[in-house]
């Protein structure tokens, strides 16, 4: 089966998130895409929401779609998380699974500094979905892993979880940039600086 693995801190996940995971799955015939927060030092930013919230955002916006799923290893383990020691775990426990590592245009050009790049580009290939402003050129890319890099074109859609927390904390509405099941829940949470609302 073709797994992709859609990492970040979804803090909050934003329909941009939903968009790359659909084209990426629907790009290379993926056959499930699993969400995967990764853990956020508590230092990081004093506005974000914790694991457990951002695993919960993930899960209800992801729990309707047939082919998404979650995963919660980063968020559980907590630390410092390195994507080849994820990898490798999940090839242990998965071995009949394809990866595929989903990430946005942005991240493409910082592959060369990943930590243990050259071994995963052996374990997997990454999807590079683009982004606004952030050309994908893997001319500009090492060979070793422009030839592990598959591109898909989404619709660009210039919205970012920073912008987003911003947004909320200065009481403007970010309704319709996330998913129905993310908004509900920063509502009902009180997250970002939004005033916490009961629900229905």
């Amino acid at each position: 089966m073709k797994v992709g693995i859609m990492g970040g801190t979804f803090d909050p996940l934003h329909i941009g998130h939903m968009m790359a995971a659909e084209t990426a799955r629907e790009s290379y015939g993926l056959q499930e895409v699993w969400f995967m927060p990764s853990h956020i030092p508590p230092h990081k930013h004093e506005a974000g929401a914790t694991g457990e919230d951002r695993l919960a955002m993930v899960q209800e916006a992801v729990k309707d779609h047939p082919s998404f799923g979650i995963l919660d290893w980063e968020v559980v383990r907590g630390g410092v998380s390195y994507t080849l020691e994820t990898v490798i775990s999940l090839q242990e426990e998965y071995p009949q699974y394809e990866f595929f590592f989903i990430v946005g245009a942005d991240m493409v050009q910082y592959l060369p500094k990943w930590q243990g790049i050259e071994e995963l580009v052996q374990r997997l290939t990454f999807i590079g979905v683009g982004r606004p402003g952030t050309p994908l050129d893997l001319g500009l890319l090492p060979g070793f892993i422009a030839g592990r890099v598959l591109l898909a074109d989404m619709p660009l859609v210039d919205i970012s979880s920073t912008m987003l927390r911003a947004r909320a904390a200065e009481g403007k509405s970010i309704r319709y940039m996330v998913p129905d099941a993310v908004f509900d829940y920063v509502q009902r949470s009180g997250l970002y600086g939004v005033q916490p609302r009961s629900a229905d």
